[in-house]
Order: C-alpha cells, then sequence, then structure tokens
C-alpha cells in the first residue's frame, strides 16, 4: 500500500515538473529578453545532444532561432549561429544542416569553429545519400565536398571520417556504373554492354568491381560473336579473344578463370571454321 502510494506520489511529481517546465519555457518563448532566452537554449540543446533527445533540440532550436536577429553582429552571433545549424544536424535535418553551416562559414570563414562546420556541411550531404540504384546527385555533390574539406584540412580533425565517407561513397558511384553495364549484358544488350564495360574499366581503375567488369566485357563480346550472322563473326570471335587476355593479364588466377577457358575453347572452335 506504502509502495503504491509512493509510485503515486513520484508520477504526480513528476507530471507538476513537467508542467512547471513547459510553462516556464511558454514564458521564455512570450519574453523579449534575450539573455534568458540564449541560456535556456544552450542548456536545452547541451542536455538534447547529450541525452540523443530531439525534443529537447527542436525547443533549443526554436529559441535560438528566435533571438538569433537580437544577436546579429554581437560577439555571441558566431556561437549563435553554429548551435542553429548544428542543432540541425543533431537531429538529422540533413536538407537544412548543410544551408546552415554553410551560412555559418560565409559569415565567419576565420572562426576556430570552421574546420568542425566544413565537414559537418560535407557529411550531410553523406547522410543524404540514396541507395546505388537511384539518382545520385547527393553523392556526387558528397563526394565533391568531402573532397574540398579534404583539401582545405589536410590535417584536420575529421580527415579520417572524412576519407571513409568518401570512399563509401566513391564505391556506391562505381557500383551503380558497374550495375548499368552488367544490366545490358543480362538484357542481352551486348554491344552497349561492351561500350559500358570499356568505361567502367577506364573510368574506375582500382575498383573492387573492376575483375567483374573484365570477365563480363569478355563474356558480352563472346555471346555477340556467337549470336552474329557469319560474316561477322570472325572479327567478333578474335575481339572477344583480345578482351580474354585482357583478363588473364590482369588476373591470371582470377574468379572467373574456368568459365573464361571454357569459352575460349568454344571461341577457338569456332575460329577454325574461318
Amino acid at each position: 500500500m506504502f509502495l503504491r502510494i509512493m509510485k503515486k506520489g513520484i508520477l504526480v511529481l513528476g507530471l507538476l515538473l513537467i508542467t512547471v517546465s513547459c510553462s516556464e519555457y511558454q514564458q521564455l518563448l512570450k519574453s523579449t529578453e534575450t539573455a534568458p532566452k540564449y541560456a535556456a537554449a544552450e542548456e536545452l540543446y547541451n542536455e538534447g545532444v547529450a541525452e540523443d533527445n530531439n525534443n529537447k533540440l527542436k525547443k533549443a532550436l526554436r529559441l535560438f532561432e528566435d533571438i538569433e536577429p537580437e544577436l546579429r553582429g554581437k560577439p555571441q552571433g558566431e556561437r549563435l549561429v553554429f548551435l542553429v545549424a548544428d542543432t540541425y544536424y543533431q537531429l538529422e535535418d540533413y536538407y537544412n544542416a548543410p544551408f546552415q553551416f554553410e551560412r555559418f562559414l560565409q559569415l565567419y570563414p576565420n572562426s576556430q569553429k570552421a574546420e568542425e562546420a566544413a565537414y559537418k556541411s560535407a557529411a550531410s550531404y553523406f547522410y543524404r545519400s540514396p541507395r546505388y540504384d537511384l539518382d545520385q546527385t547527393d553523392t556526387n555533390k558528397a563526394v565533391e565536398e568531402l573532397q574540398v574539406y579534404l583539401n582545405n584540412y589536410p590535417d584536420g580533425e575529421f580527415v579520417e571520417s572524412a576519407n571513409e565517407k568518401a570512399t563509401e561513397l566513391r564505391i556506391k558511384l562505381e557500383k551503380k556504373a558497374y550495375e548499368i553495364a552488367k544490366q545490358y549484358h543480362h538484357t542481352e544488350y551486348y554491344k552497349a554492354a561492351i561500350a559500358s564495360f570499356n568505361n567502367f574499366i577506364s573510368d574506375y581503375p582500382g575498383s573492387p568491381f573492376r575483375e567483374a567488369a573484365y570477365f563480363y566485357r569478355f563474356d558480352s563480346a563472346y555471346r555477340l560473336a556467337i549470336n552474329s550472322f557469319q560474316v561477322l563473326m570472325e572479327d567478333r570471335l578474335e575481339e572477344a579473344k583480345e578482351f580474354s587476355a585482357a583478363y588473364k593479364k590482369y588476373y591470371p588466377e582470377g574468379e572467373y578463370t574456368s568459365q573464361l577457358e571454357d569459352a575460349l575453347l568454344e571461341i577457338d572452335k569456332r575460329l577454325q571454321n574461318f
């Protein structure tokens, strides 16, 4: 019985504190005094980051944006503009965050927070990047912005993270280009597949998909040849052999060697007829 009363008392006290807190916050919003708003907003921001509490971050943001016109051009203005941008970032609003960070950098290019703002602006585009089979505009923008950060801060605090993000995005772009070429192969548009694999091999020399691209370029040429009219077949079989030689040059014990050798036997057999 006593425990039940205690639990009810704690619940009532908690609700009372929330009510008081909400009431105080509403009073702050209506207030015309900048200093208490700023202090409360920064406290809410710090608690929101520490607790991963979006509700507190949203309250902080509302107060920050309310007092920003009053502090513009004043000593506190620099920190305030950064906190507005970072609050959007902490809220994972990756569409507003880069705009706010870029505004901060335009207003305060020599700030001690400039590097962090540049990194988080670029990182926002990274988090906006969609899966590889969708439009990659944001991915390209993220790669560009991360590279700008790395160029400007080669020894910066966030270099390792920026490099990891840039590498992940480049692999995503490579995967998209590779899958487009492979789709041509699977749908039997072999000429388009060969052209796409040629472009891929040229554009992405260090790609993890490079060996597969060499093989499927050969396989596309092989299938194009054996399905050609007789008058075209010989030249196309020879081209396929050239592509097989390129694969074996770079991958003498590659994953696709067995399949390639089987196809080469068929190519040599057919070439004997010419």
